[in-house]
């Protein structure tokens, strides 16, 4: 298939999950106003929509979590990607800008690369956590790789990836302000439909314990629009945004990821567990080479925040920790909003999307170009 010239640049940006698609958006307004000229595409959800990226497919078709559902989709996943690769060519994209989410980017990127396309991989792959051997292939695929936590770019340069840590995107923009006043538990039990249904009933059983404790309490569930309010109705406890969620919250049970640095940063306190299917956790548990997955503990480099994994996370412990810090002068709360502020440190300035964007535009006008080498 011969390429068609084009005089406009195209910049093909790849986001799996909600995040992904909010991180995107953000890039592709600034791409857009550094570089007006630029075509965007993408796979994404409705803020890169709003942001001007033309999708061709949605977060509703890539939001998967366990062996079993991925095998299962497995035959719609490859349509994708060559649907993609295809697009690679026939829109001669200058620029694949993955965001994150390595199952499907990475392939993406060593395709873009065989094609002579620049590859500028943002937020990346948590290779520091497990399957270091995918410090390789971004060695071999990628311009660049833009890291969002401070550590991650030393660990990375070891492998001989062109690596720059660009601070964080959560820094961007009004963030919640999680005083702390309320009265408020907020429950976070994740933004895919499978994490709710595995952490939702022990989130709920921790919250009823503490209530029956603490009768003054409410318990507010933060819920994802994409997932249905019917997901929620055993709990018995009302949702909202997690934005809303988080702005009400005196303190926090929930799943790791990202969630736990949003926490941090608006001054919840948390208590973070997490749980999955036995064959993955009995994987998982034999690949993982870090002492925490709770992002707070790894960017302040020490315990700061409870952490109960898998058999560990029982209503009974989770309420327990919750409870600490609930008091208004408790040692454990004083402690843990401490080391919240030794995170926001860690984690750069302001200014991360057009940081990337910046790059962006110099790997397109810095040499080599679809069919040059890199």
């Amino acid at each position: 298939m011969t390429p068609h010239p084009r005089r406009r640049p195209a910049v093909f940006i790849s986001a799996g999950e909600s995040s992904g698609d909010h991180h995107g958006a953000a890039v592709a307004r600034e791409i857009r106003r550094k570089l007006p000229e630029a075509r965007l595409l993408g796979i994404g959800g409705a803020e890169m929509d709003a942001a001007g990226v033309s999708r061709i497919a949605g977060l509703d078709e890539l939001a998967v979590m366990g062996g079993a559902e991925v095998l299962r989709r497995l035959p719609a996943f490859l349509r994708l990607e060559q649907t993609i690769k295809r697009l690679f060519v026939t829109e001669d994209v200058r620029l694949f800008l993955p965001i994150d989410y390595p199952g499907l980017n990475l392939r993406l990127a060593r395709s873009a690369r065989r094609q002579g396309r620049r590859v500028l991989y943002y937020i990346a792959p948590q290779v520091w956590a497990w399957r270091e051997g995918r410090a390789r292939k971004l060695r071999r695929d990628c311009d660049r790789v833009l890291t969002v936590l401070p550590f991650e770019a030393p660990l990375l340069e070891r492998y001989g990836v062109r690596a720059e840590f660009v601070g964080h995107p959560l820094l961007d923009g009004p963030r919640p302000p999680g005083d702390g006043a309320g009265s408020v538990i907020g429950l976070f039990p994740g933004s895919r439909a499978q994490e709710v249904r595995c952490m939702l009933p022990v989130f709920a059983h921790a919250a009823r314990q503490l209530s029956r404790r603490h009768p003054d309490l409410d318990f507010l569930i933060a819920r994802p629009p994409h997932l249905p309010e019917s997901l929620y109705a055993e709990a018995g406890f009302p949702t909202a945004d997690a934005r809303e969620v988080t702005e009400q919250s005196r303190a926090a049970l929930t799943k790791s990821g990202t969630i736990t640095l949003e926490l941090a940063l608006a001054g919840v306190p948390m208590v973070v567990g997490y749980r999955m299917g036995r064959l993955e956790w009995a994987i998982g548990r034999r690949l993982v080479r870090v002492p925490s997955i709770v992002l707070v503990n790894l960017v302040a480099e020490s315990p700061v925040v409870p952490e109960f994994l898998q058999d560990r996370l029982t209503a009974e412990r989770a309420a327990e920790a919750l409870e600490a810090l609930v008091g208004e002068e408790g040692p454990e709360r004083r402690e843990m909003l401490r080391g919240f502020g030794v995170v926001r440190e860690r984690l750069g300035k302001p200014g991360c999307a057009a940081r990337v964007a910046r790059h962006v535009i110099d790997l397109l006008e810095s040499p080599g170009g679809p069919g040059a080498p890199c």
